[in-house]
Order: C-alpha cells, then structure tokens, then sequence
C-alpha cells in the first residue's frame, strides 16, 4: 500500500494494489475510485485533500506490516 501526496494539486493518492487501473469513478464529490480488469479497488483518488483530511498525521494500528518505508519529497 503507497499514500501519495501531492502539494501541487492539494490530492492524496492511496494505491491499494501494485495493479494498473483501467477505469475510474467517482463516489462522492472529490472521491474517485481506481478499478482494474477484474473491477477490483486498485486505488483511491481524494482532491483537496488538505481539506478533507489531517495530514499532519499518519497512524498505523494493528497492521501486519513486513517493510515500513518512510521517504520525503526531493
């Protein structure tokens, strides 16, 4: 799972699934959903995200995580 934010275009990017996304909806005003072939949630658009969400905090519970990778912006 990768959280991707981008400042530029205020949107917050959740890839669920290293698969390519053929198609797209969006659920709810600034929420769009990310299918691939087999019309499985692949990913997570949200647009102003700086809005919607508190990005100044990222917690993780109870997740069976192997590799915990932490990178900044270059």
């Amino acid at each position: 799972m990768l959280f991707q934010y981008h400042p530029d275009t205020d949107m917050l990017y959740l890839q669920l699934a290293d698969r390519v996304s053929m198609e797209s909806e969006e659920v709810a005003p600034g929420i769009v959903l990310d299918f691939d072939e087999g019309n499985r949630v692949v990913g997570v658009e949200i647009e102003d995200a700086g809005k919607l969400v508190d990005l100044s905090r990222l917690e993780l519970r109870a997740l069976p995580v192997a590799d915990l990778i932490l990178s900044e912006r270059i």
